[in-house]
Formats: C-alpha cells, structure tokens, sequence
C-alpha cells in the first residue's frame, strides 16, 4: 500500500470515528435544570389535588438550621409567575436588597373561583363557572397548606402574600376579613371593582373592627383601571381608618399596564418591606453570591 493511499485511509477513519462521536454527542439527553421543589396535597377542603411550586434561597439549602419566614403566592405555577417572582427573590437576596424567604407558588385550578369572594354583580359572575370561592381557598392555605410547608421546610412564624389583579383582590380582602392570616400584605392592581367595590365601600367599617392591627400593607397600581378612581378610593379609606400598627404605602406606577406592573411593584416592594436589618445588610455585602454565605 503506497504512502498516499495509507494516509487517504486513515483520514477516512477518522472522519468516520469524528462523524460518530458527534452523532454520540447529539443523542445524549439534557440534564433537568432544577430552580425549585414540588409537590401536591389532596385538598379535602376544595375537594382536588393542588399543586405546590417552592423556591428556597441558597442560605437555606446550605444550611441545616436556618430557619426563614415564607412567602406565598397565589398565581404560583410555572406558567404562572413563579419563576419570574422566584427569580426575583434570588436576585434581592443575593445582592444583600432583601431579607431571605422561601416561596411558595400555589398554581392555580379554578383561578376565578379561588380568589374572589361572593358577588352581587350578575356581569361578574358571567366571567368563570364558579365564582366567590375565596373563602375556602383561605381555609385551603390556613389549615392544609400552612402545615404542609411547615412540616417540610425549617420555618420561622413570619408570613407574606403577594398578588396581582384577582390574586391582588384576594390579599385585601384577607388582611380586612381574617388579617391574623399573614403579617405582610402586596397587593399590585387589586380587582377591587369587584362585586361593585363591595370591599372597598365596607373597608372603613372592617377596619374599625381592628382597634389595633399590626400588619404591614403595600400596594401598587398601574395606569389601568376597571373603574377609575377606585384604588384612590381605598387609599382615602386607609388614611381617614387605619388601625394603630398597621404600616401600609401606596405606590403609583402610571408608567406601568396591567400587563407588566407585576415585576417593577414587586422589586420596588420586597424591597421596601423585606429590607434586611442594618446589621444583616453589612454582613450579608452586595455581591451576587452574598445571600448563601
């Protein structure tokens, strides 16, 4: 075999060996990227299996005492808000901007019907089959769900809600009815106009029921508005009823719709209620991988 004819061989070879590799390499399949945990609980209160998306902060997963208040969120699937919100928190607690929490994503089945309450209104109740199931859906949280994360996660006695449009509606409508259900309260453009702004026309008489109500409420609202003027509503009942010890801001984003307020209102409100203590912001820095040391 001459010279030339050896070397015409081996590249031949090895373009078959390469071409192999390659298709090798094609086939081998991805790896899961993990961001959380899941898991469901059959719900004997709704009567249905529900599904639990959860985030945990890399100090928490690091450590095997740490214990941390929670966050809960309705919208909590992932294709929901989930991710964008658990993103969110990983960004703030890792640059020493927020207090660590582990989330709780509750993903939805029957949005409409868990997070409004009862109404009068007939065009309201035209926009789902079943609607006005919120008070279910708090017994739902209080007596399955909040075992259930206390059970599984190391846990401090500190709780938080956020919402946003009907999820919004729900978290107002649980600090005026059972307010001893969280300690923080977000609200980002809150349905308010629901059942005629029932909730609002009765906050004032709700809020007297409270002598003292130590609580912290935010809320934020975009540039829409089913009926104008009823977030402004709210606030005016807030400053002329506010209990002693309930610590609320208002915060308005014309810049924002109410497709996109959900984002810029949470950065601006973990921020403003979850500020770490003076003396955990020093140690924690502002580094990117500061919130896991």
């Amino acid at each position: 075999m001459t010279h030339s004819r050896i070397l015409f061989c081996s590249l031949v070879a090895l373009l078959v060996i390469s071409t192999r590799n390659l298709a090798e390499g094609a086939q081998q399949k991805a790896a899961p990227l993990v961001i959380g945990e899941t898991f469901t609980i059959d719900s004997k209160i709704l009567g249905e299996t529900r599904r639990i998306n959860v985030y945990l902060p890399p100090c928490y997963v690091d450590s095997r005492s740490l214990r941390l208040p929670v966050l809960y969120m309705p919208d909590g699937g992932i294709g929901e808000d989930f991710l964008h919100v658990a993103g969110l928190v990983q960004v703030l607690v890792g640059n020493g901007t927020m207090r660590p929490f582990i989330l709780v994503g509750i993903e939805n089945t029957e949005r409409r019907r868990d997070l409004t309450g009862p109404t009068e209104n007939e065009e309201d109740k035209k926009i789902a089959p079943r609607v006005g199931g919120s008070a279910a859906f708090r017994a739902f949280i209080r007596r399955e769900l909040m075992p259930q994360v206390k059970a599984r996660y190391r846990t401090t006695d500190e709780t938080a809600i956020v919402g946003e449009s009907l999820a919004g509606l729900f978290v107002v409508e649980t600090l005026l009815k059972e307010p001893d259900l969280f300690d923080t309260y977000i609200a980002f453009d809150p349905s308010l106009w629901w059942n005629d702004q029932g909730l609002v026309k009765g906050a004032a008489e709700d809020l007297r029921q409270r002598p003292k109500l130590s609580k912290t409420l935010y809320l934020a609202n975009s540039r829409d508005e089913m009926i104008p003027g009823t977030m402004q509503r709210f606030v005016d009942v807030l400053s002329k009823n506010a209990p002693p010890g309930l610590h609320w801001h208002y915060e308005k984003m014309p810049e924002e719709n109410h497709a996109t307020i959900y984002h810029p209102a949470a950065l601006k409100a973990f921020r403003a209620v979850f500020k770490p203590h003076e003396k955990a912001g020093r140690q924690a820095g502002a580094s990117p991988g500061a919130g896991s040391r």
